[in-house]
């Protein structure tokens, strides 16, 4: 493994898109050094550290947030917002793009189509960044909900100084997706999820030391908040989800297909038997970070109803109301959550899969080529059996996808640990760190093989 390490860095072009990416994974990991410099410091981390202790509410939703955008608005930096306004204008138009017709024509263009649909995603992204960065900052203003005033320093607090923390965490966020974009185009692996990987192994060490800090100052036995009991039940399900997503990542639905037999002269060409690779978890990640995305404005709308209907004394739909505040903003991650979570999973993993994979295309190249499936005639019959399969594999992925996503909120209820720990160490963080690793070792062993070089995961025939 060491000598094939090397092999990577002796290859000029894949050096050089590998030093590029960790770069300008650098100056991604610098930005998060430079907070607002108009915040009472001392205020936001006393703040900030109650919010973190509760399980249910703002608190859990700021780490959710942090944990799925590669943000860490937490310590509200340039880069407070990270990119999921990028992502929240990305799930926009792929929705559009399926009801709207003239973004629907944009996507049959090709190319050309694509660029003018992400032209339109940065103007969105610009638009809902403005919102977001200058929602947070009133409510820094506000104090977070505390009754001892604002989090901005006296001075500072007036619209001015506002509008320039919007702008600050506005250009923060443009800078990122500029990042992630140089490096899909110059470095390796995607960049957005390249970004999101780096932002939750940074904090995977810290959960670790919150985790056995309990150990240190209580002792280890069983039944106490750091028993050996729990902590082995951890690294159990630690190993299980790794081997599990490198299993569902990897697995593959294989569709025999044979070729045409052609004579030229007298040879005969063709008549060989292969197979069509189709993945269970066509989506990837993507599922879980966009459904964890619209899950955040259920909380900001029950939660502003709430309060509404609190300081109105209404008494008509209130007992809804507070139902349903209860399960999406200030009760944690019920069960009506979990649902409408694991729903939201499905239909994006079905969503993204008919984005990324067409059956009639590829059944129209099958026939080009002069290959078949065996037992189905090429063209429509072939397509609807592709799109047979998708579906039905589809559906396993997708479950995979929802015990991955709801293991965090068990976890964390019935072992009484914060749900970030358990988000990182036996969850969604994971999935999300293992499957980006795979994709990117993969697109190093392309550049290796297409230079005749053994692959990281091959081993090498003697």
């Amino acid at each position: 493994m060491l000598g094939k390490l090397l092999t990577v860095f002796r290859i000029p072009e894949l050096r050089q898109k590998i030093v590029l990416t960790l770069i300008l994974l650098a100056v991604y990991r610098m930005g998060f050094a430079i907070p607002l410099p108009f915040l009472d410091q001392q205020q936001f981390g006393q703040a900030m550290k109650r919010l973190s202790e509760q399980q249910g509410g703002l608190g859990q939703v700021i780490q959710v947030v942090a944990l799925f955008s590669a943000s860490n608005i937490g310590n509200s930096t340039i880069f407070g917002l990270g990119i999921m306004p990028y992502i929240s204008a990305s799930i926009i138009f792929q929705l559009l793009g399926s009801v709207y017709p003239p973004l629907e024509r944009l996507q049959k263009e090709g190319e050309a189509g694509r660029k003018k649909i992400n032209e339109y995603t940065r103007y969105a992204t610009v638009v809902i960044c403005l919102g977001q960065s200058y929602f947070w900052i009133r409510m820094l203003s506000g104090g977070l909900g505390a009754q001892e005033g604002g989090l901005i320093i006296r001075e500072y607090d007036t619209m001015f100084y506002h509008i320039v923390g919007t702008i600050t965490m506005t250009a923060g966020t443009i800078l990122l997706m500029w990042i992630g974009e140089q490096i899909d185009e110059y470095g390796i692996g995607n960049g957005l999820s390249l970004l999101i990987m780096a932002g939750i192994l940074a904090k995977m060490p810290g959960a670790g030391i919150d985790l056995l800090r309990p150990a240190f100052e209580q002792g280890v036995g069983l039944g106490t908040a750091a028993g050996i009991d729990k902590l082995l039940l951890l690294v159990v399900l630690f190993v299980s989800v790794i081997f599990a997503v490198v299993a569902i990542t990897q697995a593959q639905r294989r569709i025999p297909i044979q070729s045409a037999k052609h004579v030229r002269g007298r040879r005969v060409f063709g008549g060989q038997r292969q197979h069509l690779p189709l993945r269970v978890n066509q989506a990837g990640v993507m599922p879980i970070i966009f459904a964890s995305s619209l899950l955040m404005f259920p909380y900001f709308v029950f939660s502003w109803m709430n309060q509404l209907w609190t300081n109105m004394e209404w008494t008509i739909g209130a007992d809804l109301v507070g139902t349903l505040y209860a399960a999406f903003g200030g009760g944690g991650r019920g069960f009506m959550y979990n649902m409408s979570y694991i729903g939201l999973i499905y239909f994006f993993c079905y969503f993204w899969t008919a984005i990324t994979f067409n059956p009639r295309d590829m059944a129209d190249n099958l026939k080009d080529y002069g290959s078949f499936i065996p037992g189905y005639r090429p063209g429509e019959r072939t397509a609807a059996y592709l799109e047979q399969v998708m579906a039905r594999i589809t559906y396993v992925g997708a479950g995979f996808l929802a015990i991955i996503a709801v293991i965090p909120t068990i976890v964390a209820t019935a072992m009484d640990i914060p749900f970030l720990i358990a988000s990182f160490y036996g969850g969604t963080g994971l999935l999300i760190v293992v499957s980006v690793g795979l994709d990117l070792v993969q697109k190093i062993d392309s550049h290796l093989v297409m230079r005749n070089y053994s692959g990281l995961l091959e081993t090498e025939n003697k």
